[in-house]
């Protein structure tokens, strides 16, 4: 019997989700089990048995929003992989869905292809990397060529790590320099310093990088 890959859909605009529906159910190897309009209606579906493998959430939905329903998702169901439809990209947007759980980022106006690539990828490697958000989260979650992972290749001190830690809350660089008793500009020379260093290009890339190596758990 061919293996379907279980999605649920939570979107509050009803014609943009029945578009997603009949275009992911199109690809052959997927079918759309969840259709709600809301991340409660979600909830309520999944604890009615039916447990999908990807959620695809919209990020702003009403009664409970992308967040919310990513955070619930993490915390009781962790097996279930999150992708956000989301047209916000600010790094601390991002750095708190990371903290939610969410696996991925995907624009509305996102290509079939992506999409496609996107569940495939979520359900082989754990993560998708969106070209959306290529600049933000590519560089970080991918082994190196001879499996060796990047700490293993740049040793990290005291400072380096705690601000790594730091940068991946919500708390600004100024409130980091407080923390840390850094002067801003101090704070600034270390953020770029390990941009360098570890092949970053955000400060979402860095969250990234802190993640991957066991420095803070969400």
């Amino acid at each position: 019997m061919k293996k379907y890959t279980k999605i649920a859909l939570a979107d509050d605009h009803v014609l943009l989700r029945n578009a997603l529906a009949t275009l992911i159910d199109g690809f052959g190897d997927c079918e759309v089990v969840i259709q709600a309009s809301t991340g409660k209606e979600l909830i309520e579906q999944v604890e009615a048995g039916t447990i999908p493998e990807i959620v695809l959430l919209d990020l702003s939905m009403p009664e409970m929003d992308g967040f919310e329903t990513a955070t619930w998702l993490k915390n009781n169901y962790p097996a279930v992989h999150v992708l956000m439809l989301t047209m916000y990209n600010s790094e601390l947007t991002l750095i708190r869905l990371l903290h939610a759980g969410v696996k991925g980022f995907l624009k509305k106006d996102i290509h079939p292809d992506e999409l496609k690539f996107a569940i495939e990828s979520v359900m082989r490697s754990g993560y998708y990397y969106s070209i959306y958000a290529t600049d933000k989260l590519v560089n970080l979650f991918r082994q190196q060529p001879d499996n060796s992972s990047l700490i293993e290749k740049n040793v990290m001190n005291e400072t380096e790590i705690k601000f790594l830690q730091l940068t991946s809350t919500e708390m600004t660089y100024k409130e980091i320099a407080l923390e840390m008793g850094l002067n801003p500009r101090a704070v600034d020379n270390l953020r770029d310093n390990l941009f360098e260093k570890l092949s970053a290009k955000s400060r979402v890339g860095l969250a990234m990088y802190a993640i991957r190596q066991g420095l803070v758990n969400f």
